[in-house]
């Protein structure tokens, strides 16, 4: 199988934490890792079974995460007031129902339930530093 022609990048505080809690909530498997001199971790290949991919990585020392920026920013915390994705990924995947249950017990803040729309069945999510996902399985028509 090629490569995505479209890959996602998030940045993370803690790209090595992030990672690893990203793997064991949504089912993503580290294919790459790699640090800086210092030993932090810039930048980290995740994979699903199903050839998606997500790259999650450390730009700098100054970087904050959606929740940590909303701490002390009344605008992005007003971005943060809606259960809406805002900057994030949407991924879609053969259980839902099951996904659901795998991230809600690693911890992920479940931002709307389980619900269905014309075009998918659905559930937003947050992951550890508020970065938002929503994960999908098409409706049949």
């Amino acid at each position: 199988m090629s490569e995505p022609r479209v890959i996602p990048m998030l940045a993370y505080a803690d790209a090595a934490a992030a990672a690893d809690w990203i793997c064991r909530a949504f089912g993503f498997r580290e294919t790459e890792r790699f640090a800086d001199r210092s030993g932090t971790v810039t930048d980290v290949v995740l994979k699903r079974p199903d050839g998606a991919i997500v790259l999650v990585g450390h730009p700098n020392d100054a970087y904050e995460g959606p929740r940590k920026h909303a701490e002390h920013c009344a605008v992005a915390a007003r971005w943060l007031d809606r259960p809406v994705i805002v900057d994030g990924l949407v991924v879609y995947v053969d259980d839902l129902e099951a996904h659901h249950a795998a991230a809600a017990a690693a911890g992920a803040r479940i931002i709307s339930g389980l619900e269905t729309n014309p075009l998918q069945r659905q559930y937003r999510v947050e992951d550890l530093e508020g970065h938002r996902w929503m994960f999908a399985t098409r409706v049949e028509r």
